[in-house]
């Protein structure tokens, strides 16, 4: 993935912010926002393919959905967001594009850990992008993080919140100072859990196995994924999955919204082949996503 020509916020177009359209770089916040100290913020990644949003309203009930479990209250509705969704994309006259809807406490009376007071911003900005693992045909290495996903009694899990995301951070730099292009995550039991931003399926005897998602992010595209595979009659068990097993695996792949369907060489030192059913499950998302 290449970086962009100038740093994100130096970028030209259009940003929606609280119901007006403003230039990029305007799209500025005070230093004492709260979402800045304390995490208390939620966002969603989708892409346009040909000028429509997939899946774009699941996408929008999640933030909102996920806004609630962070007792953040977004003062729009479904329609209002898809509708600012769509007005983003051709304000900056994009079709094939990724959109990043976030929402957060802003600066307010609160300055400490409760933030009743603050009031609620919602932003969507849209820009190209490329192929989040680069353009590399082969599959992607994915290092073996030492941080893991943590008990759902300890975080809201299936929120898509920010502050989730600072120890995916952390492992994919780690990673990354390996040469990797991610890194694989467990739980907090010692199962597979995902990689930083995306879910994690393989295959053994034509059978596709993926970890339960329990305590990480059901991600729309995992279920994506899931349909397609169903759909061809391929059987599939949601499980909890023990490292050890990965021995015996032979194809392996990642989904996201970002990553769409992403074939793995490697695991540390567990080796996967670009099977059949990689392959299908590549070619299948990307017609479905395009159509």
């Amino acid at each position: 993935m290449s970086p962009p020509a100038t740093g994100y916020g130096e970028r030209e177009g259009s940003i929606w912010l609280d119901g007006e359209f403003i230039d990029w770089r305007d799209a500025r916040i005070h230093i004492l926002t709260h979402a800045m100290h304390y995490g208390s913020s939620v966002f969603e990644g989708e892409r346009a393919y040909n000028g429509t949003i997939f899946a774009s309203r699941l996408h929008t009930e999640r933030l909102i959905e996920s806004a609630r479990q962070l007792d953040i209250d977004i003062h729009y509705t479904v329609e209002e967001i898809e509708q600012a969704k769509a007005d983003a994309l051709r304000r900056n006259n994009l079709v094939d594009a990724y959109v990043r809807p976030i929402a957060w406490r802003a600066d307010g009376e609160d300055m400490g850990v409760a933030s009743i007071k603050n009031p609620c911003r919602l932003a969507i900005a849209t820009w190209e992008w490329g192929r989040y693992y680069g353009t590399d045909e082969t599959g992607v290495v994915l290092d073996i993080s030492r941080w893991q996903r943590p008990s759902p009694d300890t975080i809201p899990c299936h929120a898509k919140a920010s502050g989730l995301y600072m120890i995916c951070t952390i492992a994919k730099h780690a990673a990354m100072k390996k040469n990797c292009s991610d890194a694989l995550m467990f739980d907090y039991r010692g199962y597979v859990a995902e990689a930083t931003g995306a879910n994690i399926f393989f295959v053994k005897d034509g059978e596709v196995h993926t970890p339960l998602p329990d305590c990480f992010l059901d991600g729309i595209t995992r279920q994506t994924v899931i349909s397609l595979l169903k759909k061809r009659n391929i059987t599939i068990h949601e499980r909890h999955i023990l490292p050890e097993e990965m021995t015996d695996f032979e194809e392996c792949w990642l989904t996201g919204t970002a990553a769409e369907v992403q074939p793995v060489k490697t695991i540390g030192p567990y080796r996967f082949a670009i099977g059949a059913i990689t392959s299908e499950m590549v070619s299948a998302y990307s017609q479905l996503v395009r159509t």
